[in-house]
């Protein structure tokens, strides 16, 4: 599809403002932007809306029924549709804790989707959240499926999952975690801290190892305290360090939400759902890493009350993220666009609104208060609504 999108304010994520630009595409990629565009093929008139990044969620497990631990190809196929109609233009399919049978048949699902398709979701890489947890912090993950970091055999997992880009999250307090996170960086794995009892200084060692993000922080880690202030804090003082957060009003506090905000670097800041496969489906019984769950109210509870990830949608967390904090939308945008997919290394093909990256972008009437989601285009073609 070549198109033009004309009259439109588009987001510049480098200035962080609007301008008043058009938009050249061509088989599903940005070709110019500017204001000198020529018009050849469709041409979009967008005139007095406001163009956005397609977003992006480097910790997600599911949504609309199905899970990427247990999806086959087709089931792969539905949530790129069902991510793409909730405004997520690109995911890193995000595995939880389970065997290595599992996480075999789950990279083989997920690369047979691994193609950029226009009106889909890119599924761009595997988040590997899971296994290599620490018990005493498993939250939802069975406590059956958890083992201690393993060199050698995280090798064979990375070699299943090649070419695919690799986000590695795990406890590296753990006996041979040093080992393994040296192991994980060395093939050219992103890596980040989860479900961890590591203390302040033990996060910033491993950040001087190469750790650059905190997995769902204040979610399944110590806790804040005056005398061992935990890995949290290191997160939010270390600008090395992604820091992720769910902004569901449920898994941290809206004034928490507010302080991590006014403390962090916004470069470094990470909106995720951490949702499991309820996200976008009623309330009922799901799974979760081995783990069974009951959603009601839109809140995921495991039988022993802990939470299990979130049936949010990441524009949802972005409009939340906006009212708990008092940003704007031209604040608040990069951490659901372009830092998470810097944080994963995947910010050269999309995040924001740049010659050469793909065509992943919304089309709002609005940027005050909570807009409604308006026309998601992926790869260049506008996302269906059937």
């Amino acid at each position: 599809m070549t198109a033009v999108i004309k009259n439109g304010f588009v987001y510049d994520t480098e200035t962080g403002s609007f301008s008043k630009k058009d938009i050249g595409i061509s088989e599903g990629i940005i070709v110019s932007v500017g204001t000198d565009i020529p018009d050849s093929g469709e041409i979009i008139d967008a005139d007095g809306k406001y163009i956005i990044p397609g977003l992006v969620d480097v910790h997600t497990h599911g949504r609309s029924g199905e899970d990427f631990n247990t999806a086959g190809p087709d089931g792969c196929l539905r949530m790129r549709r069902e991510y793409a109609r909730a405004g997520t233009t690109t995911v890193m399919a995000t595995l939880a804790s389970a065997s290595l049978e599992s996480f075999r048949a789950s990279a083989e699902a997920i690369g047979r989707n691994r193609d950029a398709s226009p009106g889909l979701c890119t599924i761009a890489g595997i988040h590997l959240e899971g296994r290599y947890l620490n018990p005493k912090k498993r939250g939802a993950h069975a406590p059956v499926l958890l083992r201690l970091p393993d060199a050698d055999e995280l090798d064979s997992l990375l070699d299943e999952m090649a070419p695919l880009p690799t986000h590695v999250s795990a406890a590296f307090e753990l006996e041979g975690g040093e080992k393994f996170l040296l192991r994980a960086l060395s093939r050219g794995a992103t890596c980040g801290l989860a479900h961890t009892d590591a203390t302040y200084e033990e996060s910033r060692r491993f950040a001087d190892l190469g750790v650059t993000s905190l997995t769902h922080t204040f979610n399944a880690m110590r806790a804040i305290h005056h005398r061992e202030p935990g890995c949290a804090v290191a997160s939010l003082l270390d600008d090395r360090i992604y820091t992720e957060l769910i902004c569901d009003g449920h898994h941290v506090h809206p004034a928490m939400v507010r302080l991590a905000s006014e403390v962090k670097d916004p470069g470094r800041m990470v909106l995720i759902t951490d949702s499991l496969e309820a996200a976008g489906s009623p309330d009922g019984e799901y799974n979760i890493a081995g783990m069974p769950v009951i959603v009601k109210d839109g809140i995921a509870l495991t039988s022993d009350g802990a939470l299990a990830g979130s049936t949010l949608s990441l524009y949802e967390g972005l409009l939340n993220y906006m009212e708990f904090t008092g940003m704007s939308m031209e604040q608040a945008l990069p951490c659901a666009t372009i830092n998470p997919a810097r944080m994963v290394g995947i910010g050269g093909e999309c995040g924001s609104l740049a010659e050469g990256k793909r065509a992943d972008f919304i089309i709002l009437e609005s940027i005050t208060g909570r807009p409604e989601l308006g026309t998601v285009f992926c790869s260049g073609s506008p996302v269906s609504d059937k």
